[in-house]
């Protein structure tokens, strides 16, 4: 097991642990503290539990070796996983959206001015998760792992607007007790427009879509760095977990031999793979310059 998948796997025990103990934190808040937005809060984090744990499924079965009926690995299963979590994203928003609808038809208590320390105290805490998740996402190539820090940072706007909510019930008082179920009902407009920025980049993964310009040219500066590349041509990304995978064209001098230009491509593929370590794998093609 890699070392960045190793990484990876630790980013998920944690997001596991934080959002098990605050969803416990914020339905306590919520039904004891009068406040619906708390609660759909909690709501939110129950599902972060289980899709940070399809994350963790996801990285643990992606570090499974290629075989005779996977030859490129296992790693397309985290954009799956990333669907996954986008669906839980998906089913929270709308049970908090409706929950929420029939909170602010139903007359209820103002929230406690206590709950606005705890959403306080969450606000931070989330915001600090989602910015360690997402920093260990890009230094891993996780798309699943970056689709857990969106949670993370959705929740942290969840508790957000809760937070506005409950101020305003609590500076307006009466005729405003519904404040907090508004600000609910607007944080699942936003659960549901996080999911889909992350859906979208799982997405193109999965559809091979060119997305990997600055590794590209990366590549082929390295590429012409190797004595005997005249130039290069066609170069395609394909993104596999956290790996990639590389299809490239070089031009050589058309009077080489066979055996000269199959050790060139040679060399430029193990240059590729020791300067650029999330290649896997590089598959060359040789083509004479004209």
């Amino acid at each position: 097991m890699s070392d960045k998948l190793k990484e990876a796997i630790k980013t998920s025990y944690l997001s596991i642990a934080g959002n098990g103990v605050l969803a416990v934190v914020k339905f306590l808040a919520g039904f004891f503290g009068n406040s619906y937005a708390l609660i759909a809060d909690a709501i939110e984090s129950t599902a972060d539990v289980f899709s940070s744990f399809l994350v963790l499924l996801g990285l643990r079965y992606a570090a499974r070796p290629a075989d005779d009926n996977h030859p490129y690995g296992h790693g397309r299963v985290e954009p799956l996983v990333t669907f996954g979590v986008v669906g839980f994203l998906i089913v929270s928003a709308t049970v908090i959206a409706y929950e929420s609808i029939e909170n602010i038809r139903t007359p209820h208590e103002v929230p406690e001015p206590y709950t606005l320390i705890i959403l306080a105290i969450i606000i931070i805490i989330k915001e600090t998760f989602y910015r360690i998740v997402s920093k260990k996402s890009d230094e891993t190539k996780s798309t699943s792992l970056k689709a857990d820090a969106w949670h993370h940072r959705s929740d942290a706007i969840t508790s957000l607007t809760a937070f506005i909510g409950i101020t305003v019930a609590l500076i307006m008082g009466d005729g405003y007790e519904s404040a907090d179920d508004w600000a609910a009902l607007l944080a699942s407009g936003f659960i549901l427009f996080n999911a889909y920025l992350i859906l979208r980049p799982a997405l193109g993964e999965i559809m091979d879509e060119h997305m990997y310009d600055d590794l590209i040219e990366d590549i082929r500066k390295l590429a012409t760095t190797v004595t005997g590349v005249l130039d290069t041509e066609k170069c395609f990304v394909r993104k596999t977990g956290m790996t990639f995978h590389v299809d490239l064209h070089i031009n050589v001098d058309a009077q080489i031999s066979v055996k000269e230009g199959h050790d060139i491509a040679h060399e430029v593929k193990d240059t590729l793979v020791a300067e650029l370590p999330e290649i896997a794998d590089v598959l060359i093609h040789v083509e004479p310059s004209h």
